[in-house]
C-alpha cells in the first residue's frame, strides 16, 4: 500500500492486523506468494461504487463485507478455495477513522468466517464518491476449476438458493416495495457466496448469477454454442419474494447481486449435486435445460408462452 505518513498510520491500524504473512506485514510494494505445486491460482476482481452498488448511509462494516463476498462469488463459481486478496480504496479526505475502522472490522469477520487474509493494496483520496476495489486470490486442484464453457446439450439448469432477493431489496431501499421482516435488503446489502461445495465431477460449467439469472446463464449458452430453455415458475423464490407479487417476476429474472450459482448438470449427476448442496447447506433447483440451437436464453411462463424480458440484466456500461 503507498505510504504517507497518515496513510501509514491508518494502514497500521486498521488494515495491518488483518495481513497474512504472505502480505509481509503490508511493509514492501506487493505479497510474496508460496508455490503450491500441487494447486492452481485462480484470481479475480470486482470493485463497488457508492451510488451505484451500495448507498451512501450503508454502514461501513456491511459495505466492506458485501466487497469481499462478490470477490469471493467468484472463487465460488470456480469451485475454487478462498487464500488471499488485495483492496484499493479511494475516498474523499474527509473520511473519518471510524469508517475505516468499522470497514476494517467488517473484513476481519469474513477473514474469519471464510478463511483468508489481506495481502496488500493501495489507498488513495478521490474528490468524488467512495470507490472500492478488491483483487482475490483462490485456489483449486489443476484442471479441476470449474468454467463457464462446457455445457452439453441435455444438460441440466440448475440454481443455487433462492433468485431475485437482491434485485427486490434494492427495490425496497429505492422505496417502491415494502420489506416488513427486512430480509430483502438484507440479502441486497449482504450476499452469500456458495464456498465449500464439491462439484468437482459434478457440473460440466457454471457461474455465479452477479448481472441477474437470464443474462448470466447467456455466459454459459454463449460458451458453448447452446441455448437454455428456462421455466419462469421452476426458478426458485423466497417466501418475500412470492409475496412481492408477478409484477416483480421480471425483476426476479433479470435483476442483479444474487451471487448464486448456475451450473450446467448432466441426469446422470444430478443426484450427486443434491447430495454435495446437502453436505454445504446449499438447496440446488432444476429450472430448465441446456438445447441445441442460438445461443440465446428462452424463458417460458406458466402458460408456457415465452415471456418478453427486455433488457434481460445489468449492464457495466
Amino acid at each position: 500500500m503507498a505510504e504517507t505518513a497518515r496513510e501509514f498510520a491508518l494502514i497500521a491500524r486498521h488494515f495491518r492486523p488483518l495481513a497474512g504473512a504472505s502480505a509481509l506485514d503490508l511493509a514492501d510494494d506487493a505479497a510474496v506468494l508460496p508455490v503450491r505445486g500441487d494447486r492452481q491460482f485462480v484470481v479475480s476482481a470486482d470493485a463497488l461504487i457508492e451510488g451505484v452498488h451500495f448507498f451512501a448511509e450503508d454502514p461501513p462494516d456491511l459495505v466492506a463485507r458485501k466487497l469481499l463476498r462478490v470477490n469471493l462469488s467468484d472463487l465460488a463459481a470456480m469451485a475454487a478455495t478462498p487464500y488471499g486478496y488485495l483492496l484499493t480504496l479511494a475516498v474523499p479526505r474527509t473520511t473519518p477513522d471510524d469508517w475505516f475502522a468499522a470497514f476494517a472490522a467488517g473484513l476481519a469477520v469474513d477473514q474469519a468466517q471464510f478463511g483468508l487474509s489481506l495481502l496488500g493494496g493501495d489507498t488513495t483520496s478521490t474528490p468524488g464518491s467512495i470507490a472500492l476495489s478488491l483483487t482475490i486470490f483462490g485456489t483449486v486442484a489443476p484442471g479441476q476449476a470449474l468454467l463457464r464453457s462446457g455445457a452439453q446439450p441435455g444438460d441440466g439448469v440448475f440454481v443455487s438458493g433462492t433468485i431475485g432477493d437482491a434485485a427486490l431489496g434494492l427495490a425496497v431501499r429505492r422505496g417502491a416495495l415494502a420489506d416488513p421482516t427486512g430480509f430483502l435488503a438484507r440479502r441486497y446489502l449482504l450476499p452469500e457466496p456458495r464456498l465449500g461445495l464439491d462439484l468437482a465431477g459434478i457440473a460440466h460449467a457454471g457461474a455465479d448469477i452477479s448481472d441477474g439469472l437470464v443474462q448470466d446463464l447467456g455466459h454459459l449458452c454463449r460458451a458453448a454454442g447452446l441455448a437454455a430453455a428456462i421455466e419462469a415458475e421452476a426458478v426458485p423464490r423466497s417466501e418475500a419474494a412470492r409475496a412481492a407479487g408477478p409484477a416483480f417476476l421480471t425483476t426476479c429474472l433479470t435483476g442483479g447481486d444474487d451471487y448464486e450459482l448456475v451450473l450446467a448438470v448432466p441426469p446422470e449427476r444430478e443426484g450427486a449435486l443434491h447430495q454435495a448442496g446437502r453436505e454445504g447447506g446449499v438447496a440446488f433447483s432444476r429450472i430448465g435445460t441446456f438445447i441445441a440451437g442460438p445461443p440465446v436464453v428462452q424463458v417460458r411462463g406458466a402458460d408456457g408462452q415465452a415471456l418478453a424480458l427486455g433488457a434481460g440484466g445489468w449492464s457495466h456500461f
